[in-house]
């Protein structure tokens, strides 16, 4: 696969989504409490990372796209170091809204020894005022037509009403620019008329009723979420099984995985939606976005913790894939 992302870095993609800070305590474990039969955990350090569709971001950015934030946050501490991290990354932030008496989205992930121990989520999954998705989607309508694609991602964290869906999806189509779901909950008719959605394993099957286990429960589940949903294209992800593209009309395209190593999957299907996105708002088919995200994806999971994909990284993964 012949392909110079340096054409990333003429797309401009708006995210639209839960916006989220994971943070992580970094420690060790040498005893168990004498209170509880759990591990005493001793931090020797913490770190912070954008999470949800802050990771989404963070990805293209590092991918030397230029990108716009769409979300609704809080007003305390976390909703500053959002901000904050979005300047130091130019980020253009004026489609964000800060809502009165709601938090910022935080996460918190106590490592061990590379062991992912305890998280701990300190969150509101209430909707978002009316008069706040009125003017959220006022700021999105004015800036569209400078954007490459939309990219939607529903952490069910309020942000998402199906009104709002519906309204956001319909003016993506109507100035005809891609727009890209990864999806929540179990009815995915909310995404009507997207361009693809981007489910993994567990949100397919609990979407599409079917257990998936092998190719076979593969299959079926795609093409029944295919045959219920308004939407053409569906990418869904099997983690060390890689993923697979369904398009209407056309033949499942399996995409074996492409990880040496697997440590860490969270933050994955955020990496799966900024490069497949970036890709088509390049002009990629989807089937080469498609292997293009399965690489990228390849390489996130072997680290620990949300990590984004870099640049070079993903230039020298590529470089790896045309010599086989």
């Amino acid at each position: 696969m012949a392909f110079d992302i340096s054409a990333f870095e003429q797309c401009r993609i708006c995210v639209i989504g839960d916006l989220m800070i994971d943070e992580y305590l970094w420690g060790t474990v040498d005893r168990i409490s004498p209170e509880a039969p759990v591990p005493v955990v001793c931090v020797e350090r913490k770190s912070y990372t954008l999470g949800g569709a802050g990771n989404v971001i963070n990805n293209l950015v590092s991918l030397g796209v230029r990108v716009s934030a769409c979300g609704v946050i809080g007003t305390g501490i976390n909703a500053n170091l959002l901000l904050k991290t979005f300047a130091g990354m130019k980020v253009e932030t004026a489609a964000l809204i800060r809502e009165q008496g709601r938090p910022t989205t935080k996460k918190t992930r106590v490592i061990a020894a590379n062991q992912h121990v305890l998280r701990i989520d300190r969150e509101t999954t209430r909707p978002i005022k009316d008069e706040t998705a009125s003017r959220l989607y006022a700021l999105l309508e004015k800036d569209v037509s400078e954007h490459d694609a939309l990219l939607v991602s529903d952490y069910g964290k309020g942000l998402f009403s199906p009104d709002l869906l519906k309204r956001l999806i319909d003016l993506g189509n109507h100035h005809k620019k891609p727009v890209l779901v990864d999806p929540k909950g179990l009815d995915f008719r909310k995404y009507a008329n997207a361009s693809i959605i981007t489910p993994n394993r567990k949100e397919a099957s609990l979407a599409a009723g079917i257990e998936i286990r092998d190719t076979g429960s593969l299959a079926a589940a795609g093409n029944k979420l295919l045959s219920g949903i308004p939407v053409n294209n569906l990418l869904i992800t099997t983690g060390k099984d890689g993923m697979t593209l369904f398009e209407k009309g056309k033949p499942p395209y399996a995409i074996p995985a492409k990880a040496r190593q697997v440590f860490d999957v969270s933050g994955a299907g955020d990496t799966v939606l900024a490069v497949l996105g970036t890709a088509v708002a390049a002009g990629l088919p989807l089937t080469e976005g498609a292997a293009l995200a399965n690489i990228a994806a390849g390489i996130v999971v072997s680290k620990v913790g949300t990590a984004p994909i870099e640049k070079d990284e993903f230039h020298n993964a590529l470089n790896r894939h045309d010599k086989r």
